[in-house]
């Protein structure tokens, strides 16, 4: 991969591997149809899953539609698979050796909070995007704390990065979410849970 896929904002799918490719596979690739911009898959395996298999047939159904794939935490696999990016939940220590060890260019997203240190880094370090967790209350976003609308607003005025908001999103409250000043917003269940993950987001788009 000699170029890099961008990240300017949009519809942004968590895809949980643990539920199965079977059942993940075909989501996916409604939901880029429907409009995903972006899909990461999250690191979390069940016993005996192969991710080698997983993320081969992930990255070759978001490719035909030239939608990146974002690998959660695990950048060492950015060596072995068309992954076009990793996405982390806390601050590398290790990041220096991280972009010495991949030689080539790759997205670059981490998980904020109210607290600005993450902020910082992402920009001290030329990120592809920042995502906020929580803005609402959600199981799937449960370990995450509610960050206060002030937070966006404040970081909106520090970067042009893309900014992601994820936790208890919907098409309802999508677009009160635009207002502050965010370029999308990141989804699990709401399209991977959904009955026409097409449509559901379609209606995610309308909203962006």
């Amino acid at each position: 991969m000699n170029t890099i896929r961008k990240i300017t904002g949009g519809l942004y799918l968590i895809a949980d591997p643990a539920l199965g490719s079977e059942y993940v596979l075909p989501r996916i690739e409604a939901g880029i149809k429907g409009g995903v911009d972006i899909v990461q898959i999250w690191n979390h395996w069940h016993k005996g899953q192969d991710p080698e298999e997983f993320i081969h047939a992930v990255c070759s159904v978001a490719h035909v539609y030239d939608t990146p794939v974002i690998i959660n935490q695990r950048w060492e696999w950015l060596l072995s698979f068309p992954l076009d990016g990793v996405h982390f939940d806390k601050i590398p220590a290790d990041w220096n050796t991280i972009q010495g060890f991949v030689r080539r260019p790759f997205l670059k997203g981490i998980t904020c909070g109210n607290e600005l240190e993450y902020v910082q880094w992402a920009i001290d370090n030329q990120a592809s995007y920042i995502s906020f967790c929580a803005m609402f209350p959600s199981s799937s976003a449960d370990a995450c704390e509610i960050v206060d609308p002030e937070t966006i607003r404040k970081v909106r005025r520090m970067t042009t990065m893309p900014i992601f908001v994820s936790g208890g999103i919907t098409p309802q409250n999508t677009a009160q979410m635009v207002k502050l000043g965010v370029n999308g917003v990141a989804v699990i269940s709401a399209i991977m849970k959904a009955k026409d993950p097409e449509g559901a987001a379609r209606e995610f788009k309308l909203q962006l």
